[in-house]
């Protein structure tokens, strides 16, 4: 069994208050639920306006199955035009 964890940090260069941040940030959340079936919340910068940081978790008996999860779901992140992602890092277990 392998779980694969994502932290994903974000800058939200449009956001002018944390209505519009968190309601990108429930989209993104929601979007990679549903197509990727991941655990996914975010998990620091909660109070600031244009700064999130993002985790994704997945379990999968195979390796191969989680960091294809893992990988699916940092992309999607990355081409979403609702933010600009400063840093991620990946751990598989």
């Amino acid at each position: 069994m392998t779980v694969g964890v994502a932290r994903v940090a974000l800058h939200f260069p449009a956001s002018g208050s944390l209505k519009t941040k968190r309601s990108a940030v429930k989209s993104l959340l929601d979007g990679a639920r549903a197509r990727f079936n991941v655990a996914a919340a975010e998990v620091e910068h909660q109070e600031l306006w244009q700064r999130s940081t993002l985790a994704f978790a997945t379990v999968n008996t195979e390796r191969s199955g989680a960091e294809s999860t893992i990988s699916k779901t940092v992309h999607y992140v990355e081409e979403s035009y609702k933010a600009t992602v400063l840093d991620v890092s990946v751990e598989m277990h």
